[in-house]
C-alpha cells in the first residue's frame, strides 16, 4: 500500500492507495481538522494505529519544503521527512509542497475530471502553470523536458498585489493600512474573499441584509456565504464581491501564465474553484487573464481549466510516494 497525505491550513486528508492498472486506486482515506491535532504525527496515530504495512509514502505540505523539512506557513507545525520515514518504519518518504502535489497529480486526472474555461490551444513544448487559491494562495508550474513534466515550487503567492485599476488601488490602500505588505494571498484566498467582501460593503453604503449576517456568523466562513449569496444572485454586494475577487483571480494567473510561458495550459485548483465555477466560467475570468496589452492575443490562446477532482493532491502525494521508493 502506498500512504499519501494532502496537510494543509484547515484539513488534513489520509488516504491507502493500490496501483492497479498503471493507475492509483484508492482503498481508505480519513480527513481530520489540522487545528485540531498538534502535528502531522497525530493525525498518522489516528489513521494507521500501531505498526502500518505501508510500502511508500509521499506527503504535500502546505509549506516551502527545504532539506526535507516544511515550517507550514498557515499553520504552526513541523513536518520533517527524517521523523515521518522513522514513524513509518520506511528508509525515507516524499515530502513536497501542496502544490508541486497537485502538480504531480495533474498526470492521474481523467477529461471529466477538468472543466474548460478556455479551450485555447496547446503549445506541444509549452510549461504549465497551477494557481489555487484556499486557505492561502498556492502557486506551482510543470516544466516539459524530455522525460515528461518536472513539477517546481512556488511561492508566488506571497509575492506583491498588483493592483489593475482605481478601485483596486482603493483596495490595496484599505488592505495595507491593516497589513502593512499585501501579497496576492491577502485578497486571493477564503480570508482574503472575506476581507474584500467587507471592503466592498463598507463602500457600497448598503446595509448587510440580517439574513447574511445569519448567514455568516451560522457558516463560521464569510467566504463561503458571501459565495453562496453571490451565485445565488440575492445580495447586490456578494455578487459584486466574487466577480471583483474572480477577476482578481483571471488578473494574477495571466500574470503567472506569462512568467512561466504556460503555453501548456493553466489550472485552477483549490477547494474554491469548484464551487465557484459558474463565475469562473461566465468571462470574468477569462476577460483578466488575456488584458495584458501587447500579449492579450498570446494568453487567449493558452487553455485554462479547473481542476474538479478534490482527490488531486492525494494522487499528487502518491506519486511522489512512488518517485521516492524505500528500498
Amino acid at each position: 500500500m502506498i500512504l499519501a497525505g494532502d496537510i494543509g491550513g484547515t484539513n488534513v486528508r489520509l488516504a491507502l492507495f493500490e496501483r492497479l492498472g498503471g493507475r492509483l486506486v484508492r482503498r481508505k482515506e480519513a480527513r481530520y481538522r489540522s487545528r485540531e491535532l498538534r502535528g502531522l504525527t497525530a493525525a498518522l496515530d489516528l489513521f494507521l494505529p500501531g505498526k502500518p504495512a505501508v510500502e511508500a509514502a509521499g506527503f504535500g505540505v502546505a509549506g516551502p519544503v527545504r532539506g526535507g523539512r516544511s515550517e507550514t506557513t498557515n499553520l504552526p507545525w513541523v513536518v520533517d521527512q527524517e521523523s515521518l520515514a522513522s514513524r513509518l518504519g520506511l528508509l525515507q518518504v516524499g515530502l513536497v509542497n501542496d502544490l508541486v502535489a497537485n502538480a504531480l497529480g495533474l498526470e492521474e486526472l481523467a477529461p471529466s475530471d477538468l472543466a474548460v474555461v478556455n479551450a485555447g490551444e496547446e503549445d506541444p513544448e509549452g510549461n504549465r502553470a497551477l494557481i489555487s487559491p484556499g486557505t492561502g494562495l498556492g502557486e506551482a508550474f510543470l516544466v516539459r523536458t524530455k522525460g515528461g513534466w518536472l513539477a517546481c515550487p512556488s511561492e508566488g503567492g506571497h509575492a506583491s498585489f498588483a493592483p489593475r485599476d482605481d478601485h483596486e488601488i482603493e483596495l490595496l490602500r484599505h488592505l495595507s493600512a491593516r497589513y502593512g505588505h499585501v501579497s496576492c494571498e491577502r485578497i486571493l484566498s477564503g480570508p482574503g474573499l472575506a476581507d474584500l467582501y467587507r471592503f466592498e460593503r463598507d463602500g457600497s453604503g448598503i446595509p448587510e441584509p440580517a439574513w447574511l449576517t445569519e448567514e455568516i456568523g451560522r457558516r463560521g466562513d464569510a467566504a463561503a456565504a458571501v459565495s453562496a449569496a453571490a451565485l445565488a444572485g440575492t445580495d447586490v454586494v456578494a455578487g459584486r464581491t466574487l466577480q471583483r475577487w474572480v477577476a482578481i483571480w483571471g488578473g494574477e494567473a495571466g500574470d503567472l501564465a506569462l512568467k512561466i510561458l504556460a503555453t501548456g495550459g493553466v489550472f485552477l485548483g483549490g477547494g474554491i474553484a469548484p464551487k465557484v465555477l459558474p463565475r469562473l466560467m461566465d468571462g470574468t475570468f477569462l476577460r483578466a487573464f488575456c488584458d495584458k496589452g501587447r500579449f492579450a492575443r498570446g494568453l487567449a490562446k493558452v487553455p485554462v481549466r479547473v481542476v474538479l477532482n478534490e482527490d488531486c493532491a492525494l494522487l499528487g502525494a502518491a506519486r511522489a510516494a512512488l518517485e521516492n521508493p524505500s528500498e
